[in-house]
């Protein structure tokens, strides 16, 4: 296994779910003592609050439970403007820059919108212009049929083509004739390899499109950390296709976003 690869995981969560896991991590502390003994660097950090209760209540409890932890980047959720429950516009993009918030994440089934142009208007061409990338979990609607969501990720792609939209744990046995169409069509989209346990798949996907699209992620505490990292170490791809993969892509995603 290749022991230089730095790794930066790009799905992450903090804090006690409802749903009881064998291991999650309810303080910073414990998280960076999990990626420690996992091997990895640093992580994009969501709160399970924003998913489970309100982003209200989840956006400030993330900023709070990682502050003065450089490796550990925060992410915070949207809603809809019209509810006027958080800000948006540069009010928004000024509370990410002090806080330290590297991307945003959706969760339209948890808290009952749809993610289209209806809902979120010009403020969405808007974090497009500005490359903010927006994080959005196949996995979050498990209870209902794939194709619902994936009807929801290509609506708002038909609405925001420029958006930049990282898809997040989009299925253990490939779900490949969902994605590769978005691949194909939107150039700023990206998939994250949490659960992408498709014999052969990854090699596949880089040898199709290149690896500039792909980045690790575990879904932890969902799914173990290291997981994918141990897939992404063992697959037949180049060092530095590798290593985009692991940490290169995410950072420069983060880096070309432009939030003030």
């Amino acid at each position: 296994m290749p022991s230089d690869l730095a790794f930066f995981d790009c799905n992450v969560t903090i804090g006690s779910p409802m749903a009881g896991l064998i291991r999650p991590c309810e303080t910073a502390q414990d998280l960076l003592q999990e990626m420690d003994w996992c091997g990895v660097g640093r992580a994009l950090v969501h709160h399970v609050l924003m998913r489970e209760q309100s982003p209200t209540v989840g956006n400030a409890m993330l900023s709070a439970a990682i502050a003065d932890c450089p490796r550990l980047v925060g992410s915070w959720a949207l809603l809809p403007p019209q509810t006027g429950e958080l800000p948006s516009g540069p009010a928004f993009l000024e509370a990410m820059h002090y806080h330290g918030i590297g991307a945003l994440w959706l969760f339209p089934d948890e808290h009952r919108y749809l993610a289209n142009r209806t809902t979120f208007g010009s403020w969405f061409d808007e974090l497009g212009e500005r490359r903010i990338p927006l994080l959005i979990s196949r996995a979050a609607s498990l209870r209902a049929h794939p194709s619902s969501m994936w009807q929801s990720i290509y609506t708002l792609l038909a609405d925001y083509p420029q958006l930049t939209l990282v898809i997040m744990s989009h299925g253990c046995w490939g779900e490949d004739r969902y994605f590769r169409p978005l691949l194909e069509t939107y150039p700023n989209v990206y998939l994250d390899i949490s659960r992408y346990e498709a014999e052969g798949g990854l090699a596949a996907l880089v040898q199709c499109y290149g690896p500039q699209r792909l980045l690790y992620g575990s879904a932890f505490p969902d799914t173990p950390m290291g997981g994918a990292r141990l897939m992404l170490s063992r697959t037949p791809i180049d060092a530095d296709a590798r290593q985009m993969i692991a940490s290169g892509n995410l950072e420069r995603l983060l880096h070309e976003a432009v939030l003030i």
